[in-house]
C-alpha cells in the first residue's frame, strides 16, 4: 500500500478515498497489527521461495513455475473433474430414487449449500487460527471419505433418498471451512505478485472440469450401469489432491503465524472489509453478480426449451458454449498482472448488458453466441474480485475475509434465483433474462455507491478522533 502524494493524487474519486483510508492513522491496534504483518509478508516473499517469485512475472502460466502450486494445480484438475462427475450422479440418483421429483432435486441443492450460507465465517475464521494445509488435507480426507460411503450404498443397493440428503449436507458443512482455507492458501504457494495468475488458472481447471465431467458422467453412468461407480471415482480422485498437499515442499510456503483464539474474531473481520474500500467493492460487486448469474445459468434451459423448442441435447450445447466462454475469460484474466476497480466494475457492467442481449436473441444461433462473452464477463469479475480481495487482505485476516467472499458468492443465488424465476414463469424466459441483466448493471452501480458512503464514513471517523485527541495527528 503506496501513500499518496499531494502532486500524484488519483483522479478516480473511488481510489482517491481508499488511498485516503489507507493514509488515515490506524484505528485500532488490531489494524496496526494488520499493517506490518503486510510489510512481513512482503520482505518473507523477498527471502522465502524467492527464486519461483522472481522469475514469474510474465505469461499466462507463469504461476506453474512454482512447485508447490504445479502440485496443487494438477491434484485440483483430476479432482474438479471427479467432483463434477459426481454432481452429475447426485441429481441421477435422486431423480431415481424419489420417481423425478423436482423437489427433491431442490433439498439436495439447499442441503449442500446452506451450511456455507450460515457457517461460513466460522469457517473462514478457522482459516485463519490453524495451519491451512493441514486443514485442508482434513477437509479433503472427509470429501473422500462421504463420496467413498454414498459410492458403496449405491453399488450395494442400499441407497435411500436420506443418505443423500445427509451426504449432501455433510459436504456443506466441509465446505463451510474447505473453500476459504483454499481459497486464501493460494498467496502461500505463489506469493503476491502471481496470485492473479493463480486465480484465474484455478478458474480455467474448474470451468474445463465443468465441461468434460458432466459428459464423462454421462457416458460412465450408462456404460457402467448405474451412478454407484461414478462415486466411487470421485472417492479415488481426493487422493490427488492430498497426494499433492503432501508432497509440498514447507520451506518455499509463505505461511503466516496462526491467529491466537480471542472474543470478537468475527466482528473484526467485518469491521475489517467495512473500513477499507479496496475490500468491500468487490465483495458487494460478488454479492450482486452472484444473485443474477445464478438465475442466467438457469435461465439457460428455460430459453433453449421455451423460447427457441430446442431438446435437451441442444440444451447441453449451450451449456457447454457458455461454460466455454467462461473458460476463455479465465485464461484472459491469467495474462493480467494485477486486477483493477476498473476492471472489476467493467466486467460487471459487460456481464448485465450480456445478458440483456441473450435475452433479446431473436434466434437460438445468436443466442448461442452471446453466450460467450456472457461467460467470459462473468469470470472476469470473479477472478477480479477473488484477486482483490486476496491482495488487499493482511495475512492474518486473509481467512475471515474469504469467508465473507465465499458467503456472499453463495449466499446471493438463494436470493436471486426465486425471484428471477417467479419472474420468468409469470412473464416468460426472455423478460427475466433481461431483468438478470438490468439488476447486474443496477448491482454494479449500488456496490460502487455503498463502497463510496462507507468510506466517506471511515474517513470522517478517523478525521473526529484524530480532532478528539489530546495529541492531536502525529
Amino acid at each position: 500500500m503506496t501513500p499518496g502524494a499531494v502532486d500524484d493524487e488519483p483522479a478516480d474519486p473511488l481510489e482517491r478515498d481508499a488511498r485516503a483510508v489507507q493514509d488515515a492513522p490506524p484505528l485500532s491496534k488490531a489494524g496496526e497489527a494488520a499493517e506490518i504483518a503486510e510489510v512481513r509478508e512482503v520482505e518473507a516473499e523477498e527471502t522465502r521461495g524467492a527464486e519461483p517469485v522472481a522469475r514469474s512475472r510474465s505469461g499466462m502460466f507463469r504461476s506453474l513455475r512454482n512447485y508447490n502450486y504445479r502440485l496443487f494445480v494438477s491434484g485440483s484438475v483430476i479432482s474438479n473433474v471427479g467432483t463434477w462427475m459426481q454432481r452429475t450422479a447426485q441429481d441421477w440418483l435422486v431423480l431415481e430414487l424419489s420417481h423425478g421429483s423436482s423437489a427433491a432435486l431442490g433439498v439436495t441443492t439447499a442441503l449442500q449449500f446452506l451450511p456455507v450460507v450460515v457457517f461460513g465465517l466460522w469457517g473462514g475464521m478457522l482459516a485463519d487460527r490453524y495451519p491451512k494445509r493441514p486443514l485442508l488435507m482434513v477437509a479433503q480426507s472427509l470429501m473422500g471419505l462421504l463420496a467413498l460411503t454414498m459410492g458403496l450404498l449405491t453399488v450395494t443397493g442400499h441407497a435411500q433418498i436420506w443418505h443423500v440428503y445427509v451426504m449432501a449436507f455433510m459436504l456443506g458443512l466441509v465446505s463451510c471451512w474447505e473453500v476459504p482455507t483454499r481459497q486464501s492458501f493460494v498467496v502461500e504457494m505463489v506469493g503476491r505478485q502471481d496470485l492473479s495468475n493463480a486465480i484465474a488458472l484455478n478458474s480455467s481447471t474448474f470451468n474445463l472440469a465443468r465441461v468434460v465431467g458432466p459428459a464423462v458422467a454421462g457416458v460412465l453412468i450408462y456404460a457402467m450401469g448405474g451412478t454407484g461407480p461414478i462415486f466411487l471415482l470421485n472417492a479415488a480422485s481426493f487422493a490427488a489432491v492430498i497426494g499433492g498437499l503432501f508432497l509440498m515442499r514447507k520451506s518455499e510456503l509463505r505461511t503466516p503465524e496462526p491467529l491466537a483464539r480471542a472474543k470478537g474474531q468475527l466482528r473484526e473481520g467485518l469491521r475489517y472489509v467495512w473500513r477499507r474500500p479496496e475490500l468491500l467493492l468487490p465483495i458487494l460487486v460478488v454479492l450482486f453478480a452472484a444473485m443474477f448469474a445464478t438465475s442466467f445459468s438457469m435461465s439457460i434451459a428455460l430459453m433453449s426449451k421455451q423460447v427457441f423448442g430446442q431438446d435437451a441435447s441442444s440444451f447441453g450445447v449451450a451449456s457447454s458454449v457458455f461454460a466455454i466462454g467462461a473458460l476463455g475469460g479465465a485464461l484472459l484474466a491469467a495474462r493480467r498482472a494485477r486486477p483493477t476497480p476498473r476492471l472489476l466494475i467493467g466486467g460487471g457492467i459487460c456481464f448485465g448488458l450480456a445478458q440483456i442481449a441473450a435475452g433479446l436473441a431473436p434466434a437460438y444461433p445468436v443466442f448461442l453466441l452471446l453466450l460467450v462473452p456472457a461467460g467470459m464477463a462473468m469470470i472476469t469479475t470473479n477472478t477480479a474480485a477473488n484477486s482483490s480481495v486476496q491482495l488487499a487482505a493482511s495475512p492474518e485476516m486473509r481467512g475471515r475475509v474469504m469467508g465473507i467472499y465465499v458467503l456472499v458468492f453463495t449466499g446471493g443465488a438463494p436470493i436471486g434465483a426465486p425471484l428471477i424465476g417467479w419472474v420468468g414463469e409469470m412473464a416468460g424466459p426472455r423478460l427475466g433474462v433481461v431483468i438478470c441483466g438490468v439488476m447486474c448493471l443496477v448491482g454494479v452501480g449500488l456496490a460502487t455507491l455503498l463502497t463510496r458512503f462507507a468510506s466517506g464514513r471511515t474517513r470522517g471517523a478517523v478525521v473526529r478522533g484524530v480532532v478528539a485527541s489530546p495529541g492531536g495527528a502525529r
